[in-house]
This record gives structure tokens, sequence and C-alpha cells, in this order.
């Protein structure tokens, strides 16, 4: 039987995946609903399963163990890139033009706060070169900006995996503050959760705090935090490590 149910697993690695997602989901919603009474969203405790669970793999996470390797496909950017994609369908095209020249300044101020800070922790850290400064800044921004930054700089892969570390804490603080906040920050529109979505920048957190405030929210915060992300990549590797380069001369 456990041969039957590891070779029908092994051709579905997808569809099992899928199924893992929904029982870590199960569990979260438990946890959050009676456990912690809804004051911590079920997403943010998924993501924190989520990353111990990652600890039983190598590269790829929990993907790594052959009977879960349909999580690196679910995983994978392909995916990623199409829930973000999907997600931003949803918007009003005619609430988007709304936030106009906001949505834009928060993009703006949203990129170099958040990389400066990360610039100005890891000076307290001890690095010195631009090139890990630039590196663990752009992680500040998003977990996927600090790799392609790190990669098209040349930094070292221990520099990179900080900048990675970086974003995933910052991902998971937006999830689960998100909600704890939002009606003190006046977070219950399109246009503010566009605003929102430009500061922030991490897609994953912004929908998933989103997700736990308003559903309806999701796809505007999620838009421009992707725009957030594109931002980055080019201003990272290119303005703000010339910029660093001057400030270190």
């Amino acid at each position: 039987m456990i041969e039957i149910a590891q070779n029908i697993i092994s051709k579905n690695g997808l569809i099992f995946a899928f199924l893992c997602v929904g029982v870590v989901m199960l569990i979260s919603f438990g946890i959050s609903k009676y456990l912690l009474k809804n004051k911590i969203p079920s997403v943010a405790i998924a993501i924190i399963i989520a990353l111990n669970l990652a600890f039983f793999g190598h590269k790829k996470g929990l993907g790594d163990v052959p009977l879960f390797a349909g999580l690196s496909l679910l995983g994978g950017s392909m995916l990623r890139d199409f829930a973000v994609v999907a997600t931003a369908m949803n918007a009003d095209l005619d609430k988007i033009k709304a936030a106009g020249l906001a949505g834009f300044i928060s993009l703006v101020v949203g990129i170099s706060f958040s990389f400066f800070t990360g610039a100005l922790l890891s000076l307290f850290f001890g690095y010195t070169d631009s090139t890990s400064i630039t590196t663990i800044g752009a992680g500040a921004c998003t977990y996927i900006v600090g790799p392609i930054t790190g990669y098209a700089l040349g930094a070292s892969s221990e520099v990179i995996a900080i900048s990675i570390a970086t974003g995933v804490i910052k991902t998971i603080f937006v999830t689960i503050m998100t909600p704890l906040l939002a009606k003190r920050i006046g977070l219950n529109n399109s246009h503010s959760a566009m605003v929102f979505g430009g500061l922030m920048g991490t897609t994953s957190g912004v929908s998933a705090g989103l997700a736990a405030t308003d559903i309806k929210l999701v796809p505007y915060g999620a838009m421009s935090a992707t725009f957030y992300t594109g931002l980055g990549c080019l201003l990272c590797p290119s303005l703000f490590y010339l910029l660093v380069e001057c400030f270190l001369k």
C-alpha cells in the first residue's frame, strides 16, 4: 500500500502539493481562530509553518524531499507570477488611475526608505563594501529584489542569503501587522490600498495582510506592490548602487 501511495503521489506531485498547502492552511485557520482568537491572521501563521518546514530540505526547502517534489513547481516563479497577474486582473482601471500621483510617490518613497534603512543596518553589522551594502539594502525592499541585485553586482552567496532573509522578515511583519493596524491608518479603500502596496512593496506580505483585512483590497495592493518590485530591480543595482559608492568615498 505504501509503494502504491508513493507511486500515485510521484505521478501527481503538483496535485499533492496543493493538498499539502491546503492542510497547512486548514491548520493555520484553526490556530488563528481557536487559539489566538483571530489576533494573528491565519496566512501569517501559514508562512511561519512553511518557513519551519523548509528546514527539512536544502536548496528548495521541503521540495528537496522526493515525496514533496511537487512543491518546487507550486512554489516556483512561474505559478507565483501567474498568481500575481491573475490577482491584478481583478483591479478596476478607473480606481487605479485615481491613485495616480499618490501611487507613484508611494513607490518612490517606499523603495527609497526600505533600501536606505537596509543599507544602514548592513553598516551596523560590519559590511563596508558597496556591493554587500546595496544587496542587503535591496533585500530590505523585497526578498526578490535582494538576490536579483546581488547576482547583478556579483555579491557573495552569504550576502545574498542575508538579503533574502531580510526580505522574508519584512514580509512576515507586513502580513501580521496589516490587519492589526488597518483601521488606524485608514486602510479601507482601493486608493489607500494602492498607496499601502507602494509603500510596503512586498507583494506576498501585502496580499496576505490585505486578504486578512478586506479581500476586495487585495488586487489594488498587489498591483502597486508588483510595480514596486519591478522598480526596485531597476533602481537598486544601478542608481542606488552608485549612490552607495559615492557615500563610501
